[in-house]
């Protein structure tokens, strides 16, 4: 009767904090008894360690429930937990035995992802640890409590800002017995279908139902309300030409004869495949063309111009230059539907609207199959884009086969439970510690493969080797390799290319939460080696591919540390919409570097705030002699620098990640005005990694936009930014206005983003690029009617000024809807792709 007594007593003490609310240990009255004469675990003790996570990881289960995300006004002192702007969530996380043994607490630590910084957890038989990143460990105290089958505990935390979407929240919890045996991914919580883990989020204010109809979006539903025909858009390409002429009759094309003087035999290959991959594979309409160059009328004599000439006896193209020749083609193959049928008779005379017409894929925080890349320059080179930008490197991944630099694939480009990370990266972004996703790289003859599949289509590769920020995979590699060869006796070899200084004691905080170790010390002396190293090595693969190396894109972005932020706060300050923190503990990127406190000492750097734009000056030498004639950055990377000037290469280009209602008409005038190619990856137009609709199961960041649907993107004006304020609101849905200051700035192109970090699959990239893809083409390559001409001192602001004919817009919209819908989207089925099943919300 004691043991009885005993048991009893102390499941009886467990429940003790339903009362206190300090998170409760549920267990049914069934399951309260029928551990009566046993509170073992039921035999896992006798296991191995990697056995008894294999069984925890079968049996246990960790669900999350969102109960309010504006902490602070029930009560919640989010302030005093430091958070950014004082802005907090309260959750649970909710741990449940679902097998038939009895699991104790001790001797195992659960590891979770979070996105959003843990502020707090509210239970005190559990300890809580930030890892680095999104890793976080939950460590139970040993005989705290015992879950016996169907019991579960509730473990209160506060979080950081909100969870408005299910995607907010990552799957791959894992669980790792005496900190040593092979970890085990909880079963339960081993999917990508986010309500099979998480159980409720609080519906959000500015749903759908807040955001009133703008005047554009009201004349859009009367124009969908009336699509036109299949018939009535048998004339218009995608994307859409300069000016067409209709001509008599029509053909029918049910596969093409090629006869192309100037195109080379692989790049005719790819325009068969093109048509094969459509289901033209019938009689062929012969095809000829030639290159005539400036014969052409003067506004589509410029590289990709054409004049397309569509008539029953066949088909011919006289064009400015090989691109012209391909973009001919398949434009051809775009007014042609799937499996064949007729295309009327016209003569198209186009050219593109953009010298770079782009596509941003992250393949760093989740890594994407050479396949996958090769389905999408197909459709890039469809749809007339030219531009890959490969996001190669990242805190969470290296992604190219480096020769020599072994490390930089070995462990940068794996994850795996490592808390030394001596043999890979600890596991981020829900990707298990076995890289379930997030694992891979590009071999060296993959690269290359890929960058002459580009050529052939005339997709020009951009590769990014993100530096000196966002680059934890490249020093956690480096610093691998030092130890490797150190241990060898050969401390010049261990030291040409470690990456940061071993003196340096800064305290930083990443935008995505990772320590010192993010950044490249660009005053050590092994960075210059390090990125000369890459560059010619990457440079040598596209010169072995047939397609030399034309940009290099330096990266440059999010050198800071995110505690200096203006959300936060001394510990001593009175300001209760800010987040307190000891900013005497915190540092500037590098701030305690002694190498870099040199550097600044000998005049050759002004400050700390300098660095990065002062790296990016000596990394735009090595790529100037390396032959490179334009290095590329993100726009912060350069910020302080005078212009493209202080750059050794002979073009200097720009990616411009502002939002429109943060400034971003004002940004894109600056560094125009100063001379840089500008680049537009507007966040609230053209990043694809955010949600298609306000549904919160439809996955993706929103810190810039909660919804960008197809129509979004295509309602861009690009050569005239305050426009976009009289069409669209912010993020929250509210009005806001831009007007228009100094001349017209020049727009070196657009581009799409995909970033990784909520794409683990494939399959979710796939979903999250396409269709809008397709809008992306569409603005990228024409300049429509109702784009409004440039002019300086207009005012534009939504529900205050008419300026945009909405109209003219509504209907180019349902033309280019009817077209995608009836047309592409079937074509895109065709190939292979994983796409949304809508282009608009």
């Amino acid at each position: 009767m004691s043991q009885f007594r005993d048991n009893y007593l102390e499941k009886l003490n467990l429940l003790r904090y339903v009362s206190m609310g300090a998170g409760a240990l549920v267990i049914a009255a069934a399951s309260l008894l029928s551990g009566c004469g046993d509170s073992s675990d039921s035999g896992l003790a006798s296991l191995t360690p990697t056995a008894r996570a294999a069984a925890l990881g079968e049996s246990l289960m960790v669900r999350v429930e969102i109960d309010n995300n504006d902490a602070a006004q029930s009560g919640t002192d989010c302030a005093s937990l430091g958070a950014d702007w004082a802005s907090c969530a309260r959750g649970k996380l909710v741990l449940q035995n679902t097998g038939g043994r009895n699991l104790v607490a001790g001797g195992w630590t659960l590891y979770v992802h979070s996105i959003r910084r843990i502020l707090m957890v509210e239970h005190p038989d559990f300890a809580w640890k930030h890892i680095t990143g999104d890793l976080y460990a939950l460590t139970p105290r040993a005989g705290a409590f015992t879950l016996v089958a169907g019991a579960r505990i509730e473990v209160p935390f506060v979080g950081e800002y909100w969870y408005q979407r299910y995607s907010d929240l990552l799957p791959r919890a894992y669980v790792v017995v005496d900190g040593n045996a092979t970890p085990a991914i909880l079963a339960h919580n081993d999917t990508d279908d986010e309500t099979r883990y998480v159980d409720r989020i609080p519906p959000v204010a500015d749903d759908a139902a807040a955001f009133a109809a703008t005047p554009a979006q009201v004349q859009r539903a009367k124009a969908e309300a009336a699509l036109p025909s299949t018939q009535q858009s048998a004339a218009r390409a995608l994307p859409a030409v300069l000016r067409a002429t209709a001509g008599e009759g029509a053909t029918q094309v049910g596969g093409i004869d090629l006869s192309l003087a100037g195109l080379s035999s692989s790049q005719v290959a790819a325009l068969n495949a093109r048509a094969n991959t459509l289901g033209l594979s019938g009689p062929g309409v012969r095809v000829s063309g030639q290159i005539v160059g400036g014969a052409l009328p003067v506004d589509i004599a410029r590289s990709g111009g054409y004049r397309l000439t569509i008539a029953q006896g066949g088909v011919s193209i006289d064009a400015f230059d090989a691109a012209g020749l391909y973009y001919g083609v398949q434009t051809l193959l775009s007014l042609t539907p799937a499996g064949g049928g007729s295309v009327p008779a016209m003569t198209i005379e186009d050219a593109p609207r953009y010298t770079h017409r782009g596509m941003h894929v992250d393949v760093a925080r989740n890594f994407r199959q050479p396949a996958t890349l090769r389905r999408l320059i197909d459709q890039m080179g469809a749809y007339k884009l030219n531009r890959l930008h490969l996001h190669l490197t990242d805190d969470e991944g290296w992604r190219i086969e480096i020769p020599g630099l072994p490390e930089l694939t070995d462990i940068g480009a794996r994850r795996c439970h490592d808390l030394t990370e001596t043999r890979c990266l600890v596991p981020q972004l829900g990707s298990g510690p076995d890289n379930r996703s997030g694992g891979g790289y590009l071999s060296r003859s993959e690269y290359v493969a890929l960058v002459r599949y580009a050529a052939d289509r005339f997709v020009e590769i951009i590769p990014e080797i993100d530096m000196p920020g966002h680059a934890r995979a490249a020093v956690v590699s480096m610093e691998a390799r030092y130890r490797r060869l150190a241990a060898q006796g050969d401390t010049a070899g261990a030291s040409a290319y470690r990456l940061l200084d071993p003196a340096d004691t800064s305290n930083v905080t990443t935008i995505q939460f990772y320590d010192r170790r993010s950044f490249i010390n660009p005053c050590s002396d092994g960075a210059q080696r390090f990125a000369s190293k890459v560059i010619g090595e990457i440079a040598s693969m596209h010169r072995e591919a047939g397609a030399p190396l034309a940009t290099w894109h330096f990266g440059g972005d999010e050198a800071k540390n995110i505690m200096l932020g203006a959300g936060f706060q001394p510990l001593d300050g009175a300001n209760a919409g800010k987040g307190r923190v000891n900013l005497a503990a915190q540092d500037k990127p590098w701030g305690r570097s002694p190498q870099c406190a040199a550097l600044i000492a000998s005049g050759k750097a002004a400050s700390f705030d300098e660095l990065p734009s002062l790296f990016a000056r000596q990394v735009s030498q090595i790529v100037n002699n390396g032959g490179i004639g334009t290095m590329a950055a993100w726009q912060d990377g350069i910020k302080h620098a005078n212009g493209p000037q202080d750059f050794a290469t002979s073009n200097m280009m720009v990616t411009m990640w502002d939002t429109l209602f943060w400034g971003a008409a004002d940004t894109v005038q600056t560094f125009s005005r100063q001379g840089y190619k500008t680049v537009l990856a507007l966040p609230d137009y053209l990043y694809f990694d955010f949600p298609y609709s306000f549904d919160q199961h439809e996955r993706g960041y929103y810190w810039g936009s909660h919804a960008t649907d197809g129509f979004k993107t295509f309602s861009l004006a690009p050569d005239n930014l305050p426009q976009n304020a009289e069409i669209m609101p912010d993020r929250d849905g509210h009005a806001f206005e831009v007007t228009s200051t100094g001349p017209a700035p020049r727009i070196e192109g657009i581009q799409g983003q995909a970033w990784a970090e909520v794409m683990r699959t494939d399959q979710q990239f796939e979903y999250m690029v396409h269709p809008r893809l397709l809008a992306l083409a569409e603005r990228a390559w024409h300049k429509a009617a109702w784009e409004r001409p440039y002019r300086e001192g207009e005012r534009y602001k939504l529900g205050e000024t008419d300026k945009v004919d909405k109209v003219a817009l509504a209907e180019d919209w349902a033309g280019f809807l009817s077209v995608a819908q009836n047309r592409e989207m079937p074509k895109l089925t065709r190939s292979g792709a994983v796409m949304r099943s809508k282009l608009g919300g």
